[in-house]
């Protein structure tokens, strides 16, 4: 009797310190959230969506180039970065005998402890004084940061498929290639869409190799051989203004960059909730 009231009261501790991890681990968050909501939701208004960066000491404006700027970037950089994050993936769980697979995964480790600003001046040199500050560079120098953690979420969902359905699938008949794509891919979908979410997730909000690469831009979007205005850059340009409108349109832009990585992660977790 004793030694199932001992068993209860561990479990009630742990219990307990579960809750309380949760709640010490949210509090950062929500206090984050609050702060933004509260500060930058005034700036919210028509005018921030249609409106470009106002002037120095201008009142007014607005955010508009910016947003088209970072949709632009994370797009090219999603179709840079993604496929090969993927195939990398693939290739690390499904063909983990070959000898190229201890290459990949080392170059992989290494990437993902590279600071962004790093990869932003490798970017810089290897496009940036070639053609200049640019949309392509920017997308390029996040895309590598993009790479590793796509590669990385992708071999371990792949690793929680049953083995046993890879070999039926071959049982049967079907091609390792097709296997792996028809099956082990559909089957580990939602934690692979994850994975890439986390990769957007994480490139958003990145201000310094944006800068490295791209400059700072308050016009409207140009080409993508030209610099782009960006959310990141105006929280970062911003927040050290002395001009009250534009520390406004800095707390807006913070919102908005929530609000938009908030809005990728509910719009893909219903398209690929499962339908039955």
């Amino acid at each position: 009797m004793n030694h199932y009231k001992f068993r209860l009261v561990k479990d009630r501790v742990a219990f307990l310190l579960v809750h309380l991890s949760l709640t010490l681990a949210l509090i950062p968050l929500f206090s984050v959230l609050y702060e933004v909501v509260q500060k930058g939701i005034s700036t919210i208004t028509i005018d921030f969506f249609i409106s470009p960066t106002p002037t120095v000491g201008e009142k007014g404006g607005g955010a508009a180039n910016a947003i088209q700027g970072t949709l632009i970037t994370i797009g090219l950089a999603s179709l840079i970065g993604i496929p090969i994050g993927l195939m990398s993936g693939v290739f690390l769980s499904e063909y983990s005998e070959h000898r190229l697979s201890i290459i990949v995964r080392f170059f992989n480790d290494v990437l993902s402890g590279i600071p962004s600003i790093i990869i932003g001046v490798f970017a810089y040199a290897l496009i940036v004084r070639s053609i200049g500050f640019s949309v392509i560079a920017a997308a390029f120098a996040l895309a590598i940061i993009m790479i590793p953690i796509v590669t990385r979420t992708t071999e371990e969902a792949l690793k929680l498929v049953p083995m046993s359905i890879r070999e039926a699938a071959i049982a049967l008949g079907v091609p390792r290639w097709k296997t792996v794509v028809t099956i082990v891919l559909r089957s580990a979908k939602k934690a692979v869409v994850t994975g890439m979410l986390l990769s957007i997730a994480r490139i958003a909000g990145e201000s310094a190799p944006v800068l490295v690469t791209m400059g700072y831009w308050r016009w409207w979007f140009a080409g993508l051989d030209r610099p782009a205005a960006n959310l990141a850059l105006n929280v970062f340009v911003f927040a050290m203004s002395p001009f009250e409108s534009w520390i406004a349109l800095a707390w807006g832009s913070a919102l908005v960059l929530i609000l938009l990585v908030l809005g990728i992660n509910f719009a893909v977790r219903i398209f690929t909730r499962e339908r039955y």
